[in-house]
């Protein structure tokens, strides 16, 4: 399973309407787009699991595609190291 980050998204994006996207490359097991905490719009990006191979096709099949007038940006998500690096106090 391979978690995709999906940028670029339109303030009225919806789980709905991004999944239709994906599942031309195969099948979606999650997507989560995060929401604003007041006013519930998408913020402009999220989350979509699949398989490695679909993964990868729906990448190199999205990534720049047009998408209510923006080119989308779709790569695998990359991990972030918590524990490493400064602390805030």
């Amino acid at each position: 399973m391979k978690k995709i980050f999906v940028g670029s998204l339109p303030e009225n994006a919806t789980e709905t309407a991004v999944s239709e996207l994906f599942t031309e490359f195969g099948k979606v097991r999650s997507i989560h787009l995060v929401q604003d905490v007041f006013t519930r719009t998408c913020k402009g990006f999220g989350f979509v699991e699949m398989e490695g191979h679909e993964a990868r096709a729906a990448i190199a099949g999205l990534d720049g595609k047009m998408y209510e007038g923006k080119p989308l940006k779709v790569k695998f998500e990359e991990v972030r190291d918590k524990g490493k690096g400064k602390r805030r106090r």
